[in-house]
């Protein structure tokens, strides 16, 4: 494989694994809800990770649209968690975030040089 096809594929394929990441932390609902009351819950901790699916699609043709979005998201996680947290708060979902726009940024300047 090519080094343009890794650019390609790197923020797409990430992405996606930031998605499933985030969606584990709605597996906690599993021991507090039953019935209704836990696909409500399920659906509710779910929803950062549709919104995020989303983004990763339009992404899929609009790398500039990824990169933005995943950058304003690891800004705002870092400042809606407020600064008296360990580092590793910012580390684990900031810095993934991060390390896809960058990517996402990057392969958009790839087909901006070759003209796509």
């Amino acid at each position: 494989m090519n080094k343009r096809k890794v650019i390609h594929w790197l923020p797409r394929i990430l992405s996606i694994a930031f998605v499933l990441f985030l969606s584990l932390f709605a597996l906690d609902v599993f021991t507090e809800y039953s019935g209704w009351d836990l696909v409500l819950a399920l659906f509710m901790h779910l929803m950062p990770s549709l919104v995020f699916l989303a983004v990763v699609a339009i992404s899929w043709k609009y790398d500039l649209v990824g990169a933005i979005v995943f950058f304003a998201f690891a800004v705002f996680y870092i400042y809606a968690a407020g600064f008296g947290r360990p580092w590793t708060w910012y580390a684990f979902i900031s810095g993934p975030s991060f390390i896809v726009a960058i990517f996402f940024f990057i392969s958009w300047l790839q087909k901006k040089k070759s003209g796509e």
